[in-house]
């Protein structure tokens, strides 16, 4: 029986928490943690400041090729680049020729992801990843939007020609440099929210297993 200067010990319930159930709820602490205001601000300035630039680049050349180019090509540097104007229905190197509507709602798809993965920016590589790809895709879906033969079936203004491959556009350029940039931003473990994949894993196995309640074993 205790005495008076004693409290007994609180029952315990349930099993105790685990290395793995400490680190699935640390990183969905992570996942749902706010970046600070003034950060968030910062990178969303970078994200939509790189869309805008990429967008106005793209079609501001896409028009000056419409007037100042044809269907004959003009080197720049010899076979390796050139210019030419094509009137891409299509994907990249004229894949798809045939499902430009396809193409429209997959393009209005990328839109709507990178816009809603924006919310959850912190980390700055992943906000010029995503302002590039956004204008890039913004960039390309304009023109399948409204230019000839008709909305969601325009056909896409390409003029840069590399080699004997494929011609594209500077909307093209920014998806490419997008993707590597994600792909090297995932390599390094930095997830969107700027969190990293390594700090799960530490914090894992630097969190100790909870020794269950009772006597020590007299073995």
């Amino acid at each position: 029986m205790p005495t008076p200067d004693e409290s007994p010990l609180p029952a315990t319930t349930g099993s105790p928490e685990s290395p793995e159930d400490a680190a699935v709820k640390h990183r969905d602490a992570a996942a749902g943690s706010d970046v600070p205001a003034t950060r968030r601000r910062r990178l969303l300035t970078i994200l939509v400041g790189l869309t805008a630039v990429v967008l106005v680049l793209d079609q501001a050349t896409k028009a000056w090729a419409l007037t100042s180019l044809d269907g004959a090509r003009r080197e720049v540097l010899g076979d390796w680049l050139g210019l030419q104007l094509v009137f891409n229905p299509g994907a990249a190197l004229s894949i798809a020729t045939g499902m430009t509507w396809v193409l429209t709602l997959v393009a209005i798809g990328v839109v709507v992801v990178v816009a809603r993965a924006a919310r959850r920016i912190g980390s700055t590589m992943w906000a010029v990843a995503l302002g590039l790809l956004l204008g890039g895709a913004l960039g390309n879906l304009v023109d399948r939007l409204f230019r000839s033969p008709g909305v969601a079936r325009g056909h896409v203004i390409d003029f840069i020609a590399y080699a004997d491959w494929f011609v594209g556009n500077v909307a093209d350029i920014a998806i490419v440099v997008a993707a590597g940039l994600i792909v090297l931003t995932v390599l390094r473990g930095v997830r969107i929210d700027g969190t990293r994949e390594t700090e799960d894993s530490g914090d894992a196995a630097a969190t100790p297993a909870a020794a269950p309640r009772g006597g020590a074993s007299d073995a």
